[in-house]
């Protein structure tokens, strides 16, 4: 069955329900920055949902840490407006416990992790994992209120969305990883407890410089970050992304792209094709003529 396509885009002051503590959260989370300011913006912007991690990649959080802490110290009660969702990547179980706490110890006013993830899961082992996870919620640990996974496993991530055993679920998706069209999205149902982010959406960005060397010339559609963050809501199964403007102009830019609306299917198509181009995988089969000048 062929779902609706999208006619608008989430906006970031837009919110979601994650759990049965109903905790609620902008479309966008934030992630991993470099500038305080970033998070500042974005929360000015509408975005309450951030993300941090509680291990693996922590110097790179560095940026959203320093600028939690900053927009904790703004004013008083403003903790209680901000969702926060902290991942750790380790597996044994008896390691899923203190890495939280760390979190905590690293950026002052935080108090609490509102969501608990658990990393990088995979089917053959997240179902251990999310028994540790559960009692991170029946114990207040970390005074956690929802828990979630970021997904390498898409088949994994249908079944957990399917059946509603997170609150939040993280998925990979952009133009050159488009298994989730085949694995995940066909197999979710429309009505859901749990909401669908995406991530990594600018992992492989085809610039106007690398369209150039591509052979793609101004009369082809050069896509700018924006448009891949377009591309990966465009499915109607996308509730959310984690995203990563590096700066407040970056924000504003992501903002005003989401108000453009979704990608057509052409231009879906033109994405995916390019990134193929730019991997060796395909090579130019049509003239400029045949081509979107651009959304």
């Amino acid at each position: 069955m062929t779902k609706t396509r999208r006619t608008t885009l989430p906006r970031a002051t837009d919110r979601l329900e994650l759990g049965r503590q109903r905790l609620c959260v902008s479309p966008l989370c934030l992630g991993a920055v470099r500038s305080p300011d970033t998070v500042l913006a974005a929360f000015d912007a509408g975005i309450n949902f951030f993300f941090v991690t509680a291990d693996m990649h922590w110097p790179l959080y560095e940026g959203l840490r320093q600028g939690l802490s900053r927009l904790f110290a703004r004013r008083r009660g403003i903790r209680d407006e901000v969702v926060v969702a902290a991942t750790a990547y380790v597996s044994q179980p008896e390691f899923c416990w203190m890495p939280f706490k760390e979190v905590l110890y690293a950026v002052p006013g935080l108090k609490r992790i509102d969501v608990t993830v658990a990393g990088g899961a995979y089917g053959d082992e997240i179902g251990t994992r999310l028994g540790v996870y559960r009692e991170h919620l029946a114990t207040g640990h970390v005074g956690v209120r929802g828990i979630g996974t970021s997904f390498h496993d898409r088949n994994a991530a249908a079944e957990s969305v399917r059946n509603a055993s997170v609150d939040v679920a993280f998925i990979r998706y952009n133009p050159s990883h488009t298994g989730a069209r085949r694995d995940v999205f066909p197999h979710v149902p429309d009505e859901r407890r749990t909401p669908l982010y995406g991530f990594t959406s600018l992992s492989r960005v085809v610039g106007r410089a690398r369209c150039c060397e591509l052979g793609l010339g101004s009369d082809y559609w050069h896509p700018s970050p924006v448009d891949y963050y377009r591309f990966a809501l465009t499915p109607p199964e996308m509730d959310g992304l984690l995203c990563a403007p590096q700066t407040p102009r970056e924000v504003a830019s992501l903002c005003r792209a989401l108000e453009r609306g979704p990608l057509d299917e052409e231009e879906e198509s033109y994405l995916v094709d390019l990134a193929a181009l730019d991997e060796g995988r395909a090579m130019i089969t049509t003239t400029p003529n045949d081509q979107r000048s651009g959304p």
